[in-house]
């Protein structure tokens, strides 16, 4: 008979298995929770099956034949894999181990993703990240590749292969020096219109970014188009660059709040101001994520 023929029967081989690791077929069938009788059939069924006599008896039990022996050392190594595998599934279920491949740009990664990062890797060491640092419009690429897992992304975006859960609320601002008090009247922020605002030198995200579409956006719902001095590439360099006097900067508050509270940046009020957004989590549909994702992903 062929091998393609032969017929796997995972019962006849957890019987074969536990029979010549028990040396009898009442050691085996007590592990399996089965009769004796059961465990004969099944050693018969698999010897009919494969052709030659698996066991022989003695008047201790039963002892491999010579063709058992070598097929034994067969079926030793994959229940040996099986369990292995059994073991690792549980480590994973108790985070214990596990891996995750997370994208996320510079300013996401520092100021919101890496706290997060932190506290989890407290709770579960064993559990190992990948981080990718790009765009959200390179991230959502990356994920529909199948090169990350999941995204943190700058919302507003809508693709109908992903899913987008809402995350934290972050409100976009601009700022000046501290040391510049021509921008502060009696100890309070200037206030400016879309139209005054977009005379004075301006840092920008660089163009193809999320939260610079969005900032363009938002000025052109004042009828007013931003021409940058200066585009970066970073949020922290935007407010680096505001720290130096080189104008007026459009950073996220969430993430300039220390520079804020000692002075170094003094945040303008516009007149009407920025509608805030949110942080979004990016998923594939239908593609399950892991074990440690899952759990990251609920901390978020």
């Amino acid at each position: 008979m062929a091998v393609s023929d032969l017929v796997t029967n995972m019962e006849w081989y957890r019987a074969f298995y536990w029979t010549a690791k028990a040396g009898s077929l009442s050691g085996a069938a007590e592990h399996l929770y089965i009769t004796q009788p059961a465990v004969t059939h099944a050693i018969k069924q698999l010897e009919s099956q494969l052709g030659g006599q698996l066991f022989f008896r003695t008047s201790k039990g039963v002892k491999l034949t010579a063709e058992g022996a070598m097929l034994y050392q067969h079926i030793e190594q994959a229940f040996n894999l099986i369990h292995a595998g059994e073991r690792r599934l549980a480590e994973r279920h108790a985070l214990t181990e596990g891996e995750m491949r997370i994208g996320a740009g510079d300013t996401l990664c520092k100021h919101y993703l890496l706290p997060r990062m932190r506290q989890f890797h407290e709770q579960y060491p064993g559990v190992q990240f990948q981080v990718t640092n790009r765009t959200s419009r390179e991230t959502v690429k990356l994920l529909k590749e199948g090169a990350i897992d999941f995204g943190i992304v700058n919302l507003p975006l809508e693709d109908p292969k992903l899913l987008i859960q809402e995350s934290m609320i972050v409100q976009d601002c601009f700022v000046v020096s501290g040391t510049y008090r021509k921008w502060v009247a009696a100890g309070q922020p200037l206030s400016l219109d879309w139209e005054e605002l977009s005379h004075y030198e301006l840092l920008l995200l660089e163009k193809g970014s999320a939260t610079r579409a969005y900032i363009d956006k938002a000025a052109a719902a004042n009828d007013v188009a931003l021409t940058p001095s200066m585009e970066l590439g970073s949020l922290d360099l935007l407010s680096e660059f505001a720290q130096t006097g080189f104008g007026i900067a459009c950073v996220v508050r969430n993430f300039a709040q220390d520079l804020l509270e000692r002075g170094e940046l003094v945040e303008l009020a516009i007149a009407p101001p920025i509608p805030p957004r949110r942080i979004g989590i990016a998923t594939l549909k239908d593609v399950p994520l892991s074990i440690a994702a899952k759990a990251f992903i609920a901390l978020l």
